[in-house]
Parts: structure tokens; sequence; C-alpha cells
């Protein structure tokens, strides 16, 4: 491995997304202990990583090509197949620093009708512009970036706030409620929700029924997550 490269070791999600925020890695290399689901968090924090191109590495137990292909088109940089030689490690590590130089990172998003611009801060519903808060606007690209994956309050926090997550739940809610009410276009013909479910947090949903604007809302969305 390259010399100079310091290892600094984060047991949770949420201290590598508050300490991302405070300074910048050569490198991150994530340790799958297990075949995780298609809604595991990590997987939300790959999407909504656009702004930061710091090379990421995702180590996992299981080789699946299902689960490589997942990885790689969340945002990873590499997958690599627990157990491996270390030559091998030594040599991914230095091409993806090697390959680090800055490139142009994710702007838009584009679901359902609604648009967003990251560099502007736009937001909108067919054309029309909808006024977003800042926080408002970055809890709308975490959501918009993994469109049916619930996000739970500690990842929420730790991206968007770098706060206590205790602290920074009553803020979520709030927020949450705020952006329910702006998606809202034609709250007979809802286009998408955002649902809660307890102890997984909350994630956008498009609504089927929007078409025939028969959709009514399950009292289980707004419940606290």
């Amino acid at each position: 491995m390259r010399a100079g490269l310091e290892p600094v070791h984060f047991t949770t999600e949420t201290d590598l997304l508050r300490s991302l925020r405070r300074r910048g890695f050569s490198l991150i290399i994530i340790d799958i202990t297990e075949a995780p689901g298609s809604d595991d968090n990590i997987f939300s924090w790959l999407n909504y990583r656009s702004g930061d191109r710091t090379p990421t590495l995702v180590l996992s137990p299981t080789r699946s090509a299902e689960l490589a292909a997942l990885t790689l088109d969340s945002g990873a940089d590499d997958f690599l197949v627990r157990p491996f030689e270390v030559i091998e490690f030594t040599a991914r590590v230095n091409a993806l620093i090697r390959r680090s130089a800055p490139a142009a990172s994710r702007r838009t998003i584009e679901y359902a009708g609604f648009s967003l611009n990251r560099e502007s801060t736009r937001f909108s519903y067919q054309g029309t512009p909808i006024n977003l808060t800042p926080r408002e606007f970055s809890m709308a690209w975490l959501f918009f970036s993994s469109p049916g994956v619930y996000i739970s309050r500690e990842t929420i926090g730790a991206v968007i706030w770098s706060t206590d997550s205790d602290i920074a739940g009553r803020t979520i809610e709030q927020h949450v409620y705020k952006l329910r009410k702006k998606l809202q276009i034609d709250p007979d013909r809802p286009v998408v929700m955002i649902r809660t479910a307890y102890n997984q947090g909350y994630r956008l949903e498009l609504c089927k029924e929007a078409a025939s604007g028969q959709h009514t809302a399950d009292p289980d969305d707004y419940l606290p997550a």
C-alpha cells in the first residue's frame, strides 16, 4: 500500500458520514460483514454522495454478480470478494488512488416528473418550480437519489445535519412533514409520497394510483420513524 496512508476505522455508517463532513480522505473502504439487501443504508449513502468523489472500495464475503452490479451502480468504484490476496488488495487500492482525479459528479435527478438540479438547488415538477429551503433540498436529493429505499433517521441526520441523532430526530420529523406537503402538487392525485416505517426510517414511493386519482393515504405513512 502507498506510503503515507493512515487508516481510520469507523464501526458505524453514521460515524463515517459525520467524519466525511469534517475532513477529507484519499480512499474509503467499506467492509460488508454480511450480504446486504438493496435497501441497505450503505447504498443510500453511495447514491447520495454525488458531490463527493473520494474513491470507494467495497469488500464483501459474497461472490455475487448481482451484488457487485448493485454496489457499482450505486456509486462504488471497485468491489472485492473476501478472502483475497494482500497483493491484489494493495494493487486495487493504489489503482483507485491513482485514478481519483476530479471527475464530473451527478448534477441532476429526474423522477416521476420531478427535477432536481444540485448546482442551482432548483426543484421543480413538470417545469413548475417548488421552493425548498437548503436542508429541504438536501433531504429531497437524498430521497430522490434512492426511491423505494428506506433511509434511517441516523443516516439522514449524519448526512444533512452532522449532529446527534436524538437532536436531529426532532428536526428531521419537522422537515419530512414540510417536504411531504410540498410534494403534494395535487392532493387528490398524488404522484409520490414519503412513507414512514417504524425502526426503518423513511422512503420515497411512487403512487401507483396517481393516474386514476383514487389514492388514499395510509395512516401508517405518517407515524414517527
